[in-house]
């Protein structure tokens, strides 16, 4: 691949003050000032001016037309070419915005605030009236930059389009795989289905309190403290259990036992009383 050097380039033509100045180009050529038997038709101004969004766009084009420093603008060139375009809106019955007229009068406001005379001591403490100028201006140049940068994003319907590719193909439908979890919810639901339409039998069951005395006494014949829960069993069930109880508590009615506990919370024992021992 052959280099080319930075001396090989062509380098772009340096633009003269003239031509910077020029308000328009003729077959290539600058042209200072417009002809005086140039006839511009009125359509020709209102779509120059349509091409401004508002007063601070136009401030800005003849700023950057001119080559003016933003931070030292010369009120009084910038206000009379300002001044020409309201005036030519005005000549050919273009509507003026509101905003147009006031940007006017603000530039003469500056303009006339320094053409008067000021004391040394006043030129140091009064701020520059072209201050908030300049501020609404570098704000206003900043936001048409973001919003330029924001309309060179490529955009569906302007710069590109969807483009939709019909497959011929047959899609077999894939159906949800199910894991443990899943049938463990569904196993739930059932189970709970079933207990809605489950049935309750009662059974009728006669236990006889006398006959589970007989049974404690018998389990206390040796005459030694008993440990009070051994003398129940719970796999007889709740029935056989609250008779039992209550065939224990018939026993010391009666005085047939006794019940000790040596200490709070500590197990409960049951002895059978001398006359117990008779009885049964």
């Amino acid at each position: 691949m052959n280099s080319v050097t930075s001396a090989e380039l062509p380098l772009a033509p340096v633009e003269t003050p003239e031509q910077v100045a020029a308000v328009a180009r003729l077959y290539g050529e600058p042209l200072l000032k417009l002809p005086a038997d140039l006839y511009i038709p009125p359509e020709a101004l209102e779509v120059f001016l349509d091409a401004f969004e508002g007063p601070l766009d136009l401030l800005l084009y003849l700023i950057r037309k001119a080559n003016i420093d933003v931070l030292d603008i010369p009120m009084a060139a910038l206000t009379a070419q300002y001044l020409e375009y309201v005036e030519a809106m005005r000549r050919h019955n273009l509507e003026l915005a509101a905003d147009y007229l006031l940007i006017a009068a603000m530039l003469l406001e500056i303009k006339s605030r320094m053409l008067l005379p000021k004391s040394p001591r006043a030129v140091e403490e009064e701020e520059d009236p072209r201050a908030e100028l300049v501020r609404r201006l570098l704000d206003y140049e900043q936001m048409k930059q973001a919003a330029a940068k924001l309309d060179a994003i490529p955009r569906v319907g302007r710069d590109l389009e969807w483009v939709g590719i019909f497959v011929a193909e047959k899609v077999v439908e894939r159906l949800p795989e199910v894991g443990l979890h899943d049938l463990q919810l569904a196993w739930l639901r059932i189970a709970r289905q079933a207990k809605l339409t489950q049935h309750h039998h009662i059974r009728k069951e006669s236990l006889s309190v006398r006959e589970h005395m007989s049974r404690i006494l018998r389990c206390l014949q040796g005459g030694e403290f008993v440990v009070f829960d051994t003398l129940f069993d719970p796999a007889e069930g709740a029935a056989h259990l609250v008779v039992s109880f209550l065939a224990m508590l018939e026993l010391v009615k009666e005085r047939l036992v006794q019940i000790t506990q040596t200490a709070g919370f500590s197990p409960i024992y049951v002895k059978l009383n001398d006359a117990g021992t008779e009885h049964a």
